[in-house]
């Protein structure tokens, strides 16, 4: 019979379903083996070959612990608030909600195809009220500890959409949706205080198993770095502090920077102070055009406004030196103000330049007038005062400590983090659970009114000054304050989509529970999660925001350990035949659908894992996957060669036990091609045999297994070689001292020339190994009337004669 690779995955689909096979029990005495995989956003475009790669992989670690005996729980859930299904709504006049619910069932039919052994009975979706009314419980707790709070602060503002927009969904300066203007809006944000854990999300890598280059980007994201508050006082008598990193090169500072939002120009500009303040607020104009990215890109334009009636002084020195706006210093970060030494700075070099500004050498070390800077990492300083003559290391301490002396600043540990902005003025997202009162400010609504759903509307056009659509519906906005029972006004921004996935691992462990987010019990038998993989674009912000969710819900009681993730691993993308990122602009998308169809489930699953090095980039080849499929079409041959008889047979023992010990460990170092190349050879070494037990079937069916799942359980089924089905056996077992072949060849080489090959024991000595060479025929007929003149042995590889 032939191998019908469609009857028998529709088969095995349905017996797991019907069976809930890889349904995780409550048993919670046996040992429990969590593995997550990053739920993914339902698009209308459905999957495409790159998204199984990191689901296979885990589904195959997930399948071999069931086989180990442990309790899985392997879950799978629908990241599906977010922007890209409500414009798909508004472009096409259909409710998020239809398109959602359409995209979920295209996606989960797709994973459905691929025979991935998840738990489908805990299934979550984040546009569920049953599951965001605990994302809004979560929102709540972190407003009554004061970690969420609503602030003024420049946002990207589309003018054409309405709609405030992402860093990354400005390009180019213009909206990436419709291409419209994008300018600097100064808007009132709903912000979570992620800095408050800064320091413990540094700190907490230590206890965690993600790979180096995960903790780097983490590490780097939150940016600790140590240094001084600096105090420069101004000829107007006010206050301009800034945060340095170098307060050893205080006396190379010859200018300082403002951001062109910092509000002292508008007091300096309203008192009559500033003489030019129509070209400050010109240029304050053009910067809210450019987005973050630009406007700190290194390699630009230097620009700027000198202002004309205000100086600063230098606290070291009292010398009096210029204040410039320049966009290129955000208000958003550290203080809006800095100090410039372009004698030690790149960018305050160029900008020095441009502008014709002094430029002072602290730092020993080179000509900064024709190098540029210098690097003033170690040096001896210069041009100092009372910091000459001392090293960088010892200057950094006495300068800090003369600076708290004279109350001119002091010490200070800094973080690149800002703290997340968390309003979005959206309909498509959970409704913020906060009501504004005259009387009472900002109220939450009562936990027992939880879930506040979204309301049904047909208009999801944001307003004119960019408020949410929800801001139109008035039966919704006017309601009554929770404190004082007064008119109060609903808030009409909604959560973004990050506020879904920062806590989804934890609502797996019980989802159907109405009464918390999860149990106690459930909580502390799941959690951690034991191996968390995804793609590398998500191990900063999502990985960092859901480590802060989880640390506060563990400061409040709610999760048993401190750190969401045990193991983080990432994935490599599939890139197209040619090499680039697939995208449907490109031509090159493999829908996995055709994959399945044209090849099966279980070949499109081995192909994936056989690309390459699992965490790095790799090619689609539609030719390679045909290797795969020709390696289960043998496999299914391989019941043509059963024959009676129980054990290894003496030839195949020694291959059975490395091959084992070799899938075993390559699953759980993701060396899932190396593999299937040990199953690959294997299965030549029984083709040479032409014969296979029923032991060897079997366990070679159990190795297979977690690769293919389908083609292994119909000939586990086929053949009789066990009760029940293979997801049900036990993994199979290598003896250590069984994977060290008997017997070894060795190359006999004459004058370096190989002229024969000998088997030898294992562990052959050399004099044995040169004398079964000599007695090699084509070995002895080389020497005949000649003298070995030297004579080499190399264990387990070869034997040279050399003669005259």
């Amino acid at each position: 019979m032939n191998y019908d690779f469609k009857q028998i995955e529709k088969k095995w689909q349905d017996r797991w379903d019907e069976d809930k096979t890889f349904a995780a029990t409550t048993d919670y005495s046996k040992p429990k083996f969590y593995p997550l995989v990053e739920f993914p956003y339902p698009s209308g475009q459905g999957l495409h070959v790159g998204h199984p790669r990191s689901y296979t992989a885990l589904d195959i670690v997930a399948r071999k612990r069931r086989l180990e005996g442990y309790n899985v729980l392997y879950p799978m859930g629908w990241d599906a608030f977010g922007l890209p299904t409500e414009n798909y709504a508004i472009k096409n006049h259909i409710h998020p909600e239809i398109v959602t619910r359409q995209n979920v069932a295209r996606f989960k039919s797709q994973l459905k195809s691929l025979g991935l052994s998840f738990d489908w009975d805990r299934e979550v979706n984040t546009t569920d009220p049953s599951y965001y009314k605990w994302t809004q419980w979560i929102f709540l707790q972190l407003f009554k500890k004061g970690l969420a709070y609503k602030k003024e602060m420049a946002v990207n503002f589309c003018t054409s959409c309405k709609v405030v927009l992402a860093n990354e969904e400005v390009v180019g300066g213009v909206c990436e949706r419709c291409g419209g203007e994008v300018v600097r809006k100064v808007k009132s944000q709903w912000m979570l205080g992620i800095t408050e854990y800064a320091q413990r999300l540094i700190d907490d890598l230590d206890e965690v198993n993600f790979i180096d280059r995960v903790k780097t980007s983490q590490i780097n994201w939150i940016g600790r770095s140590t240094g001084a508050e600096v105090d420069f006082s101004t000829t107007e008598g006010d206050k301009l502090t800034v945060y340095t990193t170098r307060p050893d090169t205080l006396f190379g500072v010859t200018y300082m920077v403002l951001s062109p939002e910092h509000p002292y120009i508008d007091q300096w500009g309203q008192a009559g102070k500033v003489h030019n303040l129509d070209a400050l607020l010109s240029y304050r104009e053009q910067a809210a055009r450019k987005s973050d990215f630009e406007r700190t890109e290194l390699v630009k334009e230097k620009t700027g406004v000198c202002i004309d009636g205000v100086r600063a002084v230098n606290p070291v020195n009292g010398k009096e030196i210029p204040i410039f706006v320049s966009d290129y210093v955000l208000m958003s970060y550290g203080t809006g103000a800095i100090m410039a030494v372009p004698g030690h700075d790149t960018r305050d070099w160029e900008f020095a330049k441009a502008f014709s500004l002094p430029i002072i050498e602290v730092v020993a070390g080179g000509n900064v007038e024709k190098e540029a800077y210098t690097d003033c990492g170690t040096g001896t300083m210069v041009n100092s005062g009372f910091l000459d003559g001392l090293t960088v290391d010892e200057a950094k301490k006495a300068i800090v400590e003369w600076l708290d002396k004279e109350k001119k600043g002091h010490p200070k540990v800094n973080f690149k983090l800002r703290d997340w902005v968390f309003s979005r003025q959206r309909y498509w997202g959970e409704p913020i659970p906060i009501v504004h009162c005259d009387k009472c400010g900002f109220v939450p609504i009562p936990e027992d009114q939880l879930p506040l759903k979204l309301p049904e509307i047909e208009d999801f056009e944001q307003t004119e000054d960019g408020q949410s659509p929800l801001a139109k519906l008035d039966s919704w906005v006017n309601t009554t304050c929770p404190h004082c029972g007064g008119p109060a006004k609903r808030e009409t921004d909604t959560m973004p989509q990050w506020a879904g996935s920062s806590w989804y691992f934890l609502r797996y462990c019980d989802p159907h529970n109405d009464k918390e987010l999860a149990s106690k019990e459930a909580l502390e038998y799941w959690m951690p999660v034991d191996w968390y993989n995804g793609g590398m674009e998500h191990t900063t912000l999502h990985l960092l925001y859901s480590r802060f969710w989880h640390k506060f819900l563990y400061d409040i009681g709610v999760v048993p350990t401190k750190e969401p993730y045990n193991k983080r691993t990432s994935h490599g993308m599939i890139l197209g035949e040619n090499g680039e990122k697939m995208s449907k602009s490109r031509g090159n998308v493999v829908n996995p659908d055709d994959i399945v169809e044209q090849y099966g489930a279980d070949t499109l699953r081995l192909y994936e894992m056989f690309i390459g090095d699992f965490e790095k980039a790799a090619p689609w080849s539609a030719d390679s996957i045909k290797g795969c499929c020709r390696f289960l079409e043998r496999t299914w041959g391989l019941g043509k060669l059963l024959v009676p008889g129980e054990g290894y047979s003496a030839a195949l023992e020694t291959s059975f036990h490395k091959t084992i010990k070799k899938v075993t460990e390559d699953i759980e170092n993701l060396k899932f091609n190396t593999a299937i190349a040990a199953m690959m050879a294997l299965i030549n070494e029984i083709y040479a045999q032409k014969a296979v037990t029923r032991d060897e079937l079997r366990d070679f069916l159990i190795m297979l297994n977690p690769f293919a799942p389908h083609i292994t359980e119909e000939m586990f089924e086929k053949y009789g070689l066990g009760k029940g089905m293979l997801s049900h056996q036990k993994w199979v077992q290598y003896d250590e001292s069984k994977c060290v072949d008997a017997t070894v060849e060795l190359a006999v080489q004459v004058n370096g020339k190989v002229k024969a090959r000998i088997v030898v024991p294992a562990n052959c000595d050399k004099e044995t190994a040169i004398r079964l060479a000599k007695d090699h025929a084509a070995i002895a007929a080389e020497l005949t009337g000649k003298m070995p003149i030297k004579e080499v042995y190399v264990p387990g590889r070869l034997v040279n004669i050399v003669i005259k």
